[in-house]
């Protein structure tokens, strides 16, 4: 390796190198620098990412930081950074210790950041592998809640399988193209898909396999239970970034083939499944994060309809998505996560009354939920619109009414917790005050949720630059 390919991986070194001096420090001075050391190496990563266009970034064994890998790199590491500001009162509250959670974090988001920049299917698997691993570790980390060992038991047997899914098919597209480029493999096997039937299978398996991992129906059931058990700051980073990194590896595959046309009819199932089911599901739940598990569900439907949309107005839809929905999905965990203590805040009437007990993250709560359910002048109502904008434009007529009609359902249950919130007494008296950690985490998201929705045009051209 010449010292140019280091310069072109060097977020994935400073990634690295940072999770393994939180381990060695922690040796040292346990629990001292964990949440400091990481926030620090995960922004020191985003400035070199910003940075990469002024050294040497061509292709270095399957990597390569071109403009797609240094955009989602950079949004991918902003919300490990919230994610670590977020755990360090909770977990602190709820006995988490120890270098290894921080350091977990940075190597998920190392898979991460990996995924992004992958220009190899083996490369693209490790790194999914990578941050799907990771986080077995801090679902299950919680060692004073069974709630917590569940959940991490229940990701990880369902993860084995989506693994195993991804493999075979990869391997399967492998033997029908004769290559292990992304792009060149998406391209030789998108376009036999109808004739060869090793083609179908591999994407069969692939599509099988992903569906897990964003939580797509049929293969969403352990969303709802992980979400409930494992430590809150930990689902909201799995239910945005690991969410956006299977995303992103769609996105890579769809990049060449017409976006996809070949994959319209199991696309256009897995979103209309996911929006109803999801939605119909969330309807019933009294547990805060099971809603948002099941919202989640519906909105990664959402996605996938804006997919369909191809590789102009769909792919924008869908970038433009994944931003939004991180930081709305981080803003409403960490809000969760701020006001839950004793187990208060896990129920939707634990709520009542907190806009007033505890006015600054109830509000941004109030505010996610606002975005969730797609109400201006918010990111997701900017999302939602370009969604259905491309599926309109698209020809998907139908599907497009049908979402619209589905986040229209979900107002209620977005707004009951706005209802709980304000419109109802206290029932406990709430003493905890928010710590600065917290706020400045709470705080970006908040300001990330209105500047979106209210000034879209610089994350537009962006994204703009992005699609060929």
């Amino acid at each position: 390796m010449t010292i140019n390919d280091l310069w072109s991986v060097m977020p994935l070194v400073i990634l690295a190198g940072g999770a393994l001096l939180i381990l060695l420090a922690g040796a040292v001075r346990p629990g001292g620098f964990g949440t400091g050391l990481g926030v620090v190496a995960t922004l020191g990563a985003v400035a070199w990412t910003v940075a990469m266009p002024l050294f040497f970034t061509s292709p270095t064994l399957g990597i390569a930081f071109g403009p797609f890998a240094r955009f989602f790199s950079t949004v991918f590491l902003l919300a490990a950074a919230v994610t670590l500001l977020l755990s360090h009162h909770y977990n602190r509250g709820r006995g988490i210790r120890g270098e290894e959670y921080p350091a977990t974090v940075l190597f998920a988001a190392f898979g991460m950041v990996v995924v992004s920049a992958s220009t190899n299917l083996l490369i693209l698997f490790l790194g999914v592998e990578a941050m799907t691993f990771a986080f077995y570790i801090l679902a299950a980390i919680d060692l004073n809640r069974s709630e917590s060992a569940e959940a991490g038991l229940k990701y990880l047997l369902l993860g084995a399988i989506s693994a195993a899914c991804i493999a075979f098919g990869i391997a399967l597209l492998y033997g029908a193209s004769g290559t292990l480029n992304t792009r060149e493999a998406a391209r030789l096997t998108l376009a036999v898909t109808g004739s060869d039937p090793l083609a179908l299978a591999g994407w069969g398996m692939l599509l099988v396999g992903i569906a897990f991992k964003i939580s797509l129906v049929p293969a969403h059931l352990w969303t709802p239970d992980v979400y409930q058990g494992a430590p809150t700051p930990v689902v909201a980073f799995l239910s945005t970034a690991s969410k956006g990194t299977a995303i992103v590896f769609v996105l890579l595959l769809l990049w060449e083939g017409g976006g996809g046309k070949a994959l319209h009819g199991p696309l256009w199932g897995l979103s209309l499944l996911s929006m109803v089911t999801g939605n119909l599901a969330a309807l019933l739940q009294s547990n805060v994060r099971r809603m948002l598990a099941y919202s989640s569900i519906a909105q990664m439907g959402y996605v996938m309809l804006a997919f369909l949309g191809g590789p102009g107005e769909g792919f924008t839809a869908v970038i433009l998505y994944v931003v939004a929905y991180t930081a709305m999905n981080l803003a409403a965990f960490g809000a969760v996560a701020t006001l839950s203590g004793g187990g208060a805040g896990e129920e939707i009437d634990d709520l009542r009354g907190m806009g007033y007990s505890r006015p600054f993250p109830a509000a941004v709560l109030a505010l996610a939920v606002f975005a969730l359910a797609g109400i201006p002048p918010t990111v997701g109502f900017i999302g939602k619109f370009f969604i259905f904008y491309a599926a309109f434009r698209g020809g998907e007529v139908p599907l497009a009414i049908i979402g619209i009609l589905t986040a229209a359902a979900s107002a209620f249950y977005y707004l009951r917790v706005v209802v709980n919130l304000y419109m109802h007494p206290t029932r406990l008296p709430e003493e905890r005050s928010t710590s600065i950690t917290e706020t400045l985490a709470l705080a970006a998201s908040a300001v990330a949720i209105l500047f979106i929705g209210i000034y879209p045009a610089p994350l537009l051209q962006a994204i703009g630059r992005l699609i060929p």
